[in-house]
């Protein structure tokens, strides 16, 4: 059963202008040391990288409701990709017990995710579904 579903776009140029205001200050209070030190290593735009990103711990927030978003650290909620490329979501702290509230007993959660930019906007799109845990015979 679909939890939640959230989308959330945000504008590279925004992104671009925080990295050249607050630099480090920004990276640290919104990006996790893992997203870091991957956008270090892309030779893709690190704006368009971090904006993904940044659009897709909105879109979380959203799916799982946006009276908790006071209440969440950026660095929560861990975007980063399988070695296929796809995008996951990885939560720790609050996020994560923020997440088991909200999935029915019985059930455990699955995340989907989707990232697309094309300049000067990157995109994401949450869903937040519970699958029945199957009992063993």
């Amino acid at each position: 059963m679909i939890i939640g579903i959230g989308s959330d776009i945000c504008r590279i140029d925004r992104i671009e202008k925080s990295l050249l205001r607050f630099s480090k200050r920004f990276e640290n209070r919104c990006f996790t040391s893992s997203e870091q030190t991957i956008a270090l290593e892309r030779k893709a735009s690190k704006a368009a990288f971090y904006a993904k990103r940044f659009a897709a711990k909105e879109a979380f927030v959203k799916a799982i409701g946006v009276e908790v978003k006071n209440s969440l650290s950026w660095l929560d909620i861990e975007i980063v990709n399988l070695i296929n490329g796809q995008p996951v979501i990885n939560l720790s702290n609050h996020a994560s017990r923020i997440l088991d509230t909200i999935i029915p007993q019985g059930f455990e959660p699955k995340l989907f995710l989707t990232l697309s930019d094309d300049y000067p906007n990157a995109i994401a799109f949450v869903i937040i579904e519970a699958i029945e845990i199957k009992k063993r015979d």
